[in-house]
């Protein structure tokens, strides 16, 4: 059960470990660009192209889907960036459910791990699977498998690294549940005396640059947001989304979210304890650009 790419790698790594896929479920194609062409998920592009079957329920409590689900006599079912599942969905399977989530659970529960990981500046991330249950993201952890973060990435590349480190653990967690090779760690000990982080599903409203921040916080927002939902700021009137930029601690003499720039080759804003420097941006009804293209083509 999945739907983006992310998915789609788990998917093709449980195939090729040699397990018996008796269906994917995904979302139902969805209208998308200038044409609004009805557009398949990269799930169910994949699965069709290897013949698997493909169930697109609107709702997951649609009698005819579940009968469905129900003939397909599966061991098991796997969750990788699916929508949130019914306890009769859940349930279903003799082996239970186990979702793959790109963190290092009992921390970053919620829609939006990866991006909510770097804008807080952690030092490490990582992949868990575990059996679902009834509140998200609760359930006994099966396995984890650490990543050491560099301070630099963006989104993106966590979210690629994840997606085939996920990959793997996923396949460790389906050969160990087959086998009966494992062990159930309850989150409720783990999350003893820990202060647990969350992540929430990000709103466009969240992607705001505030420059009265740390330089550093800052620098960790825009990473954290890109490429999607992308962090961003206003410039001449205009929306300006930061893609990556660099930070440089100091006391600026001018107010937060003021800018100097030398028209050629940077962009900086002052934030509460130093510069930030665009690298590379994108203004409202533009392309995507470094900053010395962009400062070529545009009067500031």
């Amino acid at each position: 059960m999945g739907t983006p790419q992310f998915a789609v790698v788990s998917l093709e790594a449980l195939i090729v470990a040699g397990c018996d896929i008796s269906a994917v479920v995904t979302a139902p194609d969805k209208p998308a660009g200038r044409g609004q062409k009805l557009s398949e998920s990269a799930v169910k592009q994949y699965a069709m192209e290897n013949g698997i079957k493909v169930l697109q329920p609107e709702k997951l409590k649609n009698p005819a889907f579940l009968e469905e689900l129900k003939a397909l006599d599966a061991d098991l079912q796997v969750v990788v960036a699916f929508r949130m599942l019914p306890e009769v969905v859940w349930n279903m399977p003799p082996r239970g459910t186990i979702n793959l989530h790109a963190s290092l659970l009992p921390q970053y529960r919620g829609a939006a791990p990866i991006n909510w990981v770097l804008i807080n500046g952690e030092k490490e991330s990582g992949v868990t699977t575990f059996f679902l249950k009834h509140e998200i993201d609760t359930g006994d952890i099966l396995f984890t498998e650490k990543v050491t973060l560099t301070g630099h990435e963006t989104a993106g590349e966590l979210h690629d690294r994840l997606m085939y480190k996920g990959a793997g653990l996923l396949v460790k967690t389906v050969k160990g549940v087959e086998s009966g090779r494992y062990n159930e760690h309850p989150q409720s000990q783990l999350a003893q005396g820990v202060e647990l982080k969350h992540a929430p599903k990000i709103f466009k409203e969240d992607c705001l640059i505030d420059w009265n921040q740390p330089a550093l916080s800052i620098y960790n927002k825009i990473r954290g947001l890109s490429p999607l939902p992308t962090a961003y700021t206003t410039l001449t009137g205009k929306i300006l989304k930061v893609f990556q930029s660099e930070f440089e601690p100091g006391q600026p003499a001018v107010q937060p979210g003021s800018y100097l720039t030398d028209h050629k080759t940077y962009l900086k804003f002052a934030a509460a304890d130093g510069f930030v420097s665009l690298t590379d941006v994108q203004l409202e009804g533009k392309k995507q650009m470094d900053i010395r293209q962009f400062l070529r083509g545009v009067k500031l």
